[in-house]
């Protein structure tokens, strides 16, 4: 079978990521080079001590890229412990491969030396977190949080050139500097501090959003205007995001590509439209088989989706390979021809990944936060 780089977006990124499925409006081309390329990113990380060390696969030959031509959402879908979060760290530089490549607009994090070249990276890809309430500090008036990006990231060189970019950047998202002026994270709503924390990765103007689940922890009546605005910010601004959940209507309604993580191997990936309304990999239809359904409601009779063939898929998998559609499935060893090969041994990283959850690879907001996430952090590093 055909095998083809899956780092190309598919034919229909343009329109996989609009719901009526027509032409969606897109901000101007951005000529150029790639704007974010992961060339077969693999993380390992070590545990235990000289007389008891394993190691866990937390990512495996992850490679994909986004182009810089067109401003996309691609998405990443996984379950708890799937790799997502840990890749998303390394595009962020939080974190080092073990192996292969991440570059961003040509330049690696291993060539990006000296205050100049991080400085010029934070200003360029910006992070948005899960918990909006973990990524500020309660005892901290929210918009020093702002006024400190402006500062630091955009340059400004005057307090009321730094106020008019924090409410330029609170506009774009619903908000303005006199609503949110002076006032600590516990007096916004779960919806209005992650605006905030949206209005602040946009202060600087950024190429490159890595946003990690940041609906889960808005209330359900406040999602959609998240998720709607991530949207207008890649066809009105031209931002490109890369969007991590697990939750697969959002990811339906907002992705124009995407990509589903298994114990830290990409098995599926292309157009989102093709791959949520039919999905191939056997544990892509278990994560669309988990949805609660309404069928039968209060009857009490929902039965966990099946995962012995999700299993087994995993356990004897080989290379991603084209199809038809523009999407790359990982191909597999069908259960019931388990028994007449003798490819059922699992090789000793899968058999760790097996037995084990992963251990710092989906870490908690908080420790993301207090290493990446409020302004005073980035003070730090700077």
């Amino acid at each position: 079978m055909m095998r083809t780089d899956p780092r190309t977006p598919g034919a229909d990124a343009a329109t996989a990521g609009d719901p009526a499925g027509g032409a969606r409006r897109t901000a101007p081309p951005r000529e150029g080079r790639a704007l974010l390329e992961v060339s077969h990113v693999s993380k390992r990380f070590v545990r235990g001590g000289l007389l008891s060390r394993d190691h866990v696969d937390a990512v495996v030959d992850a490679d994909f890229s986004l182009s810089s031509d067109t401003a996309e959402i691609f998405t990443i879908i996984g379950e708890s412990g799937s790799g997502k979060t840990t890749l998303a760290r390394m595009i962020l530089g939080l974190e080092q491969p073990t192996s292969g490549r991440i570059r961003f607009e040509d330049m690696t994090s291993d060539e990006r030396r000296g205050r100049a070249a991080r400085l010029d990276f934070m200003r360029r890809v910006q992070p948005v977190f899960q918990n909006p309430f973990e990524t500020f500090n309660p005892l901290k008036r929210v918009d020093r949080y702002l006024y400190s990006t402006a500062r630091t990231l955009l340059g400004a060189d005057s307090r009321s050139a730094a106020e008019e970019a924090m409410d330029d950047a609170l506009q774009k998202v619903g908000l303005s500097l006199q609503e949110i002026a002076g006032r600590f994270a516990h007096e916004l709503s779960g919806g209005q501090l992650q605006r905030v924390a949206i209005a602040r990765a946009l202060i600087p103007n950024p190429s490159l959003l890595i946003a990690d689940e940041p609906v889960s922890m808005v209330d359900a009546s406040l999602r959609m205007s998240i998720v709607n605005l991530l949207r207008e910010l890649r066809d009105e601004l031209g931002v490109s995001i890369v969007y991590i959940t697990h939750d697969l209507a959002t990811a339906y309604y907002i992705s124009d590509r995407l990509a589903i993580m298994q114990r830290g191997h990409i098995v599926e990936m292309g157009p989102a439209r093709p791959i949520l309304d039919a999905p191939e990999h056997p544990y892509s239809r278990l994560l669309k088989a988990s949805v609660l359904s309404i069928d039968d409601p209060g009857a009490g009779t929902l039965a966990p989706a099946d995962r012995s063939e999700a299993t087994a898929a995993w356990a004897h998998s080989g290379d991603l390979v084209a199809r038809g559609d523009g999407r790359f499935v990982r191909e597999w060893l069908p259960a019931d021809s388990e028994d007449e090969t003798d490819s059922g041994a699992v090789d000793d990283s899968r058999a760790d990944l097996s037995n084990a959850d992963e251990p710092d690879a989906e870490l908690d907001d908080t420790r993301t936060n207090r290493e990446r996430g409020g302004e005073h952090h980035m003070e730090r590093r700077t």
